[in-house]
């Protein structure tokens, strides 16, 4: 059974969230069995490159060559002067500010270019620059702010203000039915009072300019403001370090008695956390494109280092334990730049909805990479693990594996967790589910209203679910594509298969489905799969269309990356209905419960009690849940 705190998060959640599809979406589609392959093909490979942004991209990479060292930026843990002062200088900080307001004006897919340059280099930079303005004050005051604050803020933006995101709190990430910073109107209302405080604002140290996100204590309602960082009041708290990124300027930042002027909420009262979800769809482009660089990065130094080094008288990657492992960066490189190069042309398109597909790339991508990373350390061997510092000193290139990996466990975490990503899509995967048979599942569902649903349920399912078995995905349909067609006919055939399985699963379930995160995260993955399948594939026809010169090696690289992923998609199905989940589900509740404490004896032990863990802020949330909920019960009346 849910408690009423974790309705009322729902509640909050649910009623942030885009309810209406401003357009088409891909991954969607195939949650409710259609594989829309017109929005993948033709794949974007051949549009006109601007001079405008060729000139900006040969400045940039010059100026990262000459000017920015990872190695040093990472000992150091902190930006070098002149490396802030020479982005502001190229207009770095303006990137997708529009021109008027003194920005590039660059689109979404000379974006992701400049992302990819940028994580293939510095992790840290990439970040400095992505917070600023994917996340910070330029996206959301270009897509919700009034012509006042654009007038004021996007111009100083572009020259170089560097800008941060504040909405996690230190009792408060993922959660924004318990947020805490509060903004209320003055006396006078020509202004709102800020209370409160946020944590891990990336660019927090620097920045001159905020997005915040507080609650208007008169209603509950989530609000969004520009706050300048001068301004009395605002004072950072802590500047935090971390096992990666260690230059990111990230900060815990205290408000106090804050005066916002009114002009500075953006949008209309009530749509702070809808803000941060609609700039977030397009904030996750930078991710996907930046680990795509990375991963092509990893590439390369282990396609030279297998050459080089020499075991049993032949090349390392010889060996056909090496060879997979570059066989898999390889095809892992293709596959995810062609997602990011996707949806970055999809979000330039206005009769698509890509908040399902920023959302996949960014998870997917960043998973993948972290998979190549691991795999580039072990393929480095002990040259991996070493530093670049140590490297060099001996005498040997400085390659800095090590950071590139310490760097990289971020983005899993970076702008919504994996876990998070999941329960997103999944919400999403049911969304036509629920608009149609929401009042079967919804607990609070009166006996009438669920009478009432019933002919509108009979009458759509007599019609969606048969069609969802029947039709042709077999030969001759996509011969078009030659050898790569057989993946096409695949991907057709279990885009059906996925909508009966999260169908099949809603019947079973009905209202404990959102609990059954195991199965939810399955039928996640498999849209996720086979949305990268068919972005590369897309791109490898594509390329073989206009005749490009590496249209053969494309499509060996499409080929053996659909092969495996088919595998994975199969395994995933199979565990959808064959699993253990119940099994350790029960087990992971008894080791919360303290059943398996002996398991923990021999070691020095954490020195903290669990009461002495919860953040200060929370420690009436954890009082009242205990009371609320005796420990030991938690698990009967968890299942019952």
């Amino acid at each position: 059974m849910s408690t009423d705190a974790e309705l009322e998060s729902r509640a909050v959640a649910e009623a942030s969230r885009e309810k209406a599809w401003r357009g088409a979406s891909f991954i969607r589609d195939l949650f409710l069995g259609r594989l829309r392959l017109d929005l993948v093909f033709p794949y974007p490979l051949d549009e006109p490159e601007r001079p405008h942004f060729r000139r900006f991209y040969d400045r940039l990479e010059r100026f990262l060559r000459d000017e920015v060292d990872p190695a040093k930026i990472d000992e150091t843990g902190e930006y070098p002067v002149k490396v802030i002062r020479g982005l502001a200088d190229l207009g770095a900080f303006g990137m997708k500010i529009a021109e008027e307001y003194g920005g590039l004006g660059l689109t979404h897919p000379e974006y992701v270019q400049v992302m990819k340059l940028l994580g293939s280099h510095d992790a840290n930079v990439t970040a400095l620059l992505s917070a600023h303005q994917s996340i910070g004050v330029p996206q959301p005051v270009k897509l919700f702010g009034s012509e006042t604050l654009k007038q004021k803020y996007l111009s100083r933006c572009a020259r170089g203000a560097i800008s941060a995101f504040a909405l996690t709190e230190p009792a408060v990430g993922s959660d924004p039915g318990r947020l805490e910073s509060v903004a209320e109107p003055s006396p006078d209302g020509e202004h709102w009072i800020l209370n409160g405080e946020k944590l891990w604002c990336t660019n927090g140290t620097l920045a001159e300019l905020l997005v915040v996100m507080a609650r208007d204590p008169r209603n509950g309602r989530i609000n969004a403001f520009v706050v300048e960082a001068g301004w009395p009041g605002v004072k950072v708290e802590h500047r935090c370090r971390f096992m990666g990124l260690r230059a990111l300027a990230n900060a815990q930042i205290g408000f106090r008695d804050v005066r916002i002027p009114r002009e500075n909420l953006i949008g209309d009262e009530g749509d702070g956390l809808k803000i941060a979800l609609v700039t977030l769809n397009t904030g996750r482009l930078t991710l996907p494109a930046a680990t795509t660089g990375l991963t092509k990065m990893a590439l390369e130094m282990c396609r030279k280092w297998c050459n080089a080094r020499v075991q049993w008288g032949v090349p390392i990657g010889r060996h056909e334990a090496v060879a997979h492992d570059l066989s898999d960066l390889a095809s892992w490189a293709f596959a995810m730049e062609s997602v990011a190069d996707l949806v970055g042309h999809l979000a330039d398109r206005k009769d698509v909805d890509i908040r399902l597909e920023a959302a996949a790339a960014k998870e997917w991508n960043t998973a993948r990479n972290w998979r190549a990373m691991d795999e580039a350390l072990q393929i480095r061997g002990g040259r991996g693990y070493e530093t670049e510092q140590s490297l060099a000193a001996r005498g040997e290139p400085p390659l800095g594996v090590e950071r590139m990996l310490r760097d990289a466990r971020i983005n899993l975490i970076f702008e919504g967790a994996s876990e998070i990503m999941h329960l997103f899509m999944a919400r999403e995967a049911v969304d036509k589910h629920l608009e149609v048979a929401g009042a079967l599942i919804e607990p609070r569902a009166t006996l009438a209203r669920k009478l009432r649903a019933l002919p509108r349920i009979a009458l759509f399912y007599a019609w969606w679910y048969p069609t969802r078995w029947i039709g042709w995905a077999r030969w001759p349909r996509y011969n078009e594509h030659g050898t790569l067609s057989r993946h096409l006919r695949y991907a057709d055939r279990t885009a059906r298969r996925l909508s009966r399985a999260v169908f099949h699963g809603m019947v079973l379930y009905r209202a404990r489905l959102e609990r059954k995160q195991a199965f939810l995260f399955r039928a996640v993955d498999i849209a996720m799969e086979l949305f990268a399948l068919t972005a590369a594939v897309a791109r490898a026809a594509r390329m073989g269309e206009l005749g490009h010169g590496d249209a053969r090696s494309a499509r060996v690289l499409a080929d053996v990356f659909a092969r495996d992923t088919r595998r994975r998609i199969d395994h995933l199905f199979r565990d959808l209905w064959h699993n253990d989940d119940s099994a350790r589900y029960a087990l992971g509740r008894a080791v919360l419960d303290g059943e398996y404490q002996w398991l923990e004896r021999g070691t020095m032990g954490v020195p903290w009690s669990i009461q002495e863990l919860v953040p200060a802020s929370m420690k009436a949330i954890f009082a009242a849940r205990a009371r609320e909920v005796p420990a030991e019960n938690h698990h009967a009346r968890e299942t019952g």
